[in-house]
């Protein structure tokens, strides 16, 4: 799996930073060094500390050019430099020296490199002043303050410019580049993913365009034919091709274009088979008892047909010519992924002898087969009149195979 654009970008940010540091901090550690024993007449401990960081560090920094190993390099440079800065701090003048704010940097620097590391120099560093408090109390005290009394000021103010100077130039710039440059990603992100769901809609729009070709075609195609047998069929196919197609309109006409309300769907897909089938005067009857459910097109494809062919078969079957009566369609959510679907009607029912195996009924084994595919079961409720099922079912997060 390869990085992606951005993630190589923001870790090259973080070597550049990291290494940009190091020279710089190696730099100005000499120059301090030599301020320290020619200037303030420090000449115990703490230019020899400055020295030996600034060597150090730059050893360390050169060598990433050989092992390219930049956490190596990162974690020696931050343990030398909280070594040293504890250190000079110690014999600074404790709590009261300016330098303790260098222990802060440290920590920053952890964070603005990983969360992991930020936390650990956090604790770390905590327990670090601690210990320097504790050199203010005569008790615990070991250490001693080397600067000179006449140099106490200047010592501290280069502290602070020290200090400041690593984190406006250094991580400010840095930090604010990146920050740039990780609002700039976004917005081309944003932009692509807007083209793409414009592009996804206009896929659906074009799907359900074509769909609705289909069922023209077999609409006109059973006008010319006598045989009332061969005309149901393709009536009932048109109907299967159209309750596809309202799938893909409503994902075209809604905002998400991932998942469509299922309840909607229901209600119009069922309106438009009593229409269809029983004609604009009918006394039939529509109950939908659905809740606020949104189903992905891999799950909603297939229940749409298989709620097609159960509320067909009633429509056809069920209830006989003009007589009135109910169909209802209830779907509950049982738990993350799987769902109840009640359906069925009121109507003469049939024997409970006749099953998808030994039935001529494309319906019949098309929702045995739409409920295999659905990862569920189905099962007859023989406690209510009429034909009734209850299917238990499974989400699907996957592309599916076409109905066998």
């Amino acid at each position: 799996m390869y990085d992606s654009p951005i993630d190589n970008e923001r870790l090259q940010d973080k070597i550049q930073l990291i290494l940009k540091v190091n020279y710089v901090s190696s730099a100005l550690s000499i120059a301090f060094a030599l301020l320290c024993y020619f200037v303030l007449k420090i000449t115990e401990i703490i230019p020899l500390v400055f020295i030996a960081f600034g060597v150090l560090n730059l050893i360390n920094t050169l060598a990433f050019k050989k092992h390219g190993g930049i956490a190596a390099t990162y974690n020696i440079s931050s343990i030398m430099a909280l070594v040293s800065a504890f250190i000079i701090t110690l014999f600074s003048g404790g709590i009261n020296s300016a330098f303790v704010f260098t222990l802060a940097l440290i920590v920053f620097a952890g964070y603005v490199t990983t969360r992991k590391y930020g936390r650990v120099y956090l604790n770390v560093i905590f327990f670090l002043v601690l210990l320097i408090f504790s050199q203010s109390i005569p008790e615990f005290s070991f250490t001693r303050n080397v600067v000179p009394e006449a140099s106490k000021n200047i010592f501290n103010l280069c502290s602070v410019l020290f200090s400041i100077y690593l984190l406006g130039n250094i991580f400010g710039k840095t930090l604010l580049k990146t920050h740039h440059s990780l609002y700039k990603s976004k917005r081309e992100l944003t932009l692509q993913m807007e083209e793409k769901e414009t592009l996804l809609k206009e896929v659906h729009h074009r799907v359900k365009n074509n769909l609705q070709t289909v069922s023209s075609l077999l609409s006109l195609q059973s006008r010319n034919l006598e045989d009332p047998q061969v005309k149901a069929i393709l009536k009932s196919t048109q109907n299967r091709v159209i309750s596809m197609a309202m799938v893909h309109e409503m994902l075209y006409m809604r905002k998400d274009i991932a998942h469509i309300e299922y309840k909607s769907y229901v209600q119009e897909l069922g309106e438009y088979l009593i229409k269809s089938i029983k004609g604009i005067e009918n006394n039939v009857k529509l109950t939908i008892d659905i809740p606020e459910i949104k189903l992905g097109i891999d799950t909603a494809i297939p229940l749409g047909l298989l709620i097609n062919e159960a509320l067909t078969n009633s429509l056809k079957y069920g209830l006989k010519d003009d007589q009135g009566g109910e169909i209802y369609v209830d779907l509950k959510k049982e738990d993350d992924e799987a769902y109840i679907l009640s359906i069925g009607d009121d109507g003469i029912g049939f024997p409970d002898s006749i099953t998808y195996k030994n039935t001529r009924s494309l319906g019949l084994k098309l929702i045995n087969n739409l409920t295999r595919q659905l990862r569920g079961t189905i099962k007859k409720d023989t406690s209510r009149k009429g034909t009734n099922y209850i299917i238990t079912f499974q989400e699907i997060k996957q592309q599916l195979s076409p109905v066998a």
